[in-house]
């Protein structure tokens, strides 16, 4: 089989404004592609891995377990508390749709507790974040609001959803 060619680093910014494009055209995929790419010839290019995070994230209804696993690894290694909180959350508030879009049996309370850990990680975010960034707390606002209008996100009384969040 073909080996991937390698990108020239005098074409990452370019590179990456293909990956914002690619996620707004709702191809993840060819996303996550390019920031592999990036990521390949500077791992630690700062841009790239959060892009990856998201275009990971942008899959969770369809892979969302090999997904999540990845973008968890990666938002640890991000630099600052702020950026670890606040990525965390937004993995944690995409599982929690991606659960209720697929529904079925217990979906509205397995969503619930994650739409819960996006809600703590987001207010953990809010505690170190920077002045004039509220994106967590818009985030936070987001979490809630979507719980309001689903009746069917919440809480699970008979504690059966422990053994599908994991």
């Amino acid at each position: 089989m073909a080996q991937l060619k390698r990108l020239s680093k005098d074409a990452v910014a370019g590179a990456l404004a293909k990956v914002e494009r690619y996620r707004l055209l709702n191809e993840p995929w060819e996303a996550e592609s390019i920031c592999r790419d990036v990521l390949e010839v500077d791992p630690g290019h700062h841009e790239a891995k959060v892009s990856l995070i998201l275009a990971l994230s942008d899959q969770f209804g369809a892979e969302s377990a090999a997904h999540f696993e990845e973008a968890m690894k990666l938002v640890t290694g991000l630099p600052s508390d702020y950026e670890r909180a606040y990525y965390a959350g937004i993995l944690h508030e995409r599982k929690a749709k991606a659960i209720f879009e697929r529904g079925g049996p217990g979906s509205g309370e397995v969503a619930y507790e994650w739409f819960v850990r996006a809600m703590d990680s987001y207010e953990k975010a809010e505690a170190v974040q920077p002045a004039g960034n509220q994106a967590a707390t818009l985030r936070w606002n987001t979490c809630l609001r979507m719980m309001r209008k689903h009746d069917s996100i919440r809480p699970d009384e008979a504690g059966r959803q422990e053994t599908m969040l994991e």
